[in-house]
C-alpha cells in the first residue's frame, strides 16, 4: 500500500475534505490521526476509519493545542505526513468584513497552518523525511467576489508552502500545496446559507459545470504524500474544474 505504516496528521477531518483525505490514507495503510476543532466529529471519522484512526480535539489557532496535538501524533510513531486542511471562510468584501472576521479567518487558515508546520517539522528534519501537504484554494490565486479574508488567507497558506519548500528540501522533508475550486461539502454549503448564494451558481461557474468531490481532493493529497511525487515540493497544484484556466 502506498503509506503502509506511515503516520498522518490530518487537521479538519471532521468532515468534507479533511475527512476524505483521513479515510484515503487510511486506506494506503496510514496510521491516521485525524484533528478537528470538533472533537466529536475527529472521533467519528477515526471511528469510521477504524483499527489504529485516532480522533483528537484540536484548534489550530492555539499553540500549546496544536503542540500537544503533535506530541500525540507522533505517539502513534513517527509523523510522515502533515495534511493541514483545517479552514474557514468569509463572504463580505474588505469593506464589509468586520475586523473580527478578518483576524478569524486569518488565525485559523493562515496562522493554524503555521502552526501545525512549526510542531511537526523538527523530528521531520531529524530523521530527514517527510511529506507536508496544505489546502489552499484558487482563491489563494485570483480574486473571487466577496470573498477578501479568504482569499487574502489562502494567498498566504500558498507562499508559505512555497518558502517551507526552499527551506528545507535540502533535509529531505517536501511541502506541497493543493488548491481546490469548489467543493461539495458541509463547509461549502454553510457559506452559500451566510451569503444567500446558491448551489447552482457556483456550479455555472465553474466550466465543468459540477462541484468537486471531497474524494477528488484526497485522491490529489495522496499522491503528495506518497514517495511517488518524491520530485514535487514547493507545488502548488489546481484541481477546479477548469475555474483558473478559464
Amino acid at each position: 500500500m502506498r503509506l503502509d505504516l506511515k503516520t498522518a496528521l490530518v487537521t479538519g477531518a471532521g468532515s468534507g475534505i479533511g475527512a476524505a483525505i483521513a479515510q484515503r490514507f487510511a486506506q494506503e495503510g496510514a496510521r491516521v490521526v485525524a484533528a478537528d476543532l470538533d472533537g466529536d466529529a475527529a472521533a467519528a471519522t477515526a471511528a469510521r476509519i477504524g483499527g489504529a484512526a485516532l480522533g483528537v480535539q484540536v484548534d489550530v489557532r492555539d499553540e500549546d493545542s496544536v503542540a500537544a496535538l503533535v506530541a500525540r501524533a507522533q505517539a502513534a510513531g513517527p509523523l510522515d505526513v502533515l495534511a493541514n486542511v483545517a479552514g474557514i471562510g468569509s463572504t463580505t468584501n474588505a469593506v464589509e468584513t468586520p475586523i473580527e472576521v478578518w483576524d478569524a479567518v486569518m488565525d485559523v487558515n493562515a496562522r493554524g497552518t503555521f502552526l501545525c508546520c512549526k510542531h511537526a517539522l523538527p523530528q521531520m528534519l531529524e530523521r530527514g523525511r517527510g511529506a507536508i501537504v496544505n489546502v489552499a484554494s484558487v482563491g489563494g490565486l485570483v480574486g473571487l467576489r466577496n470573498r477578501a479574508a479568504y482569499c487574502a488567507a489562502k494567498g498566504a497558506v500558498i507562499a508559505f508552502t512555497r518558502a517551507l519548500a526552499v527551506d528545507h528540501v535540502a533535509a529531505g522533508v517536501r511541502a506541497n500545496c493543493i488548491c481546490p475550486g469548489t467543493v461539495d461539502s458541509p463547509w461549502v454549503k454553510r457559506l452559500v446559507e451566510q451569503s444567500g448564494e446558491s448551489l447552482d451558481a457556483l456550479r455555472a461557474r465553474q466550466p465543468m459545470g459540477r462541484l468537486g468531490a471531497p474524494e477528488e481532493i484526497a485522491e490529489l493529497a495522496l499522491y503528495l504524500a506518497e514517495d511517488a511525487s518524491a520530485f514535487a515540493t514547493g507545488s502548488v497544484m489546481t484541481i477546479d474544474g477548469g475555474l483558473t484556466a478559464a
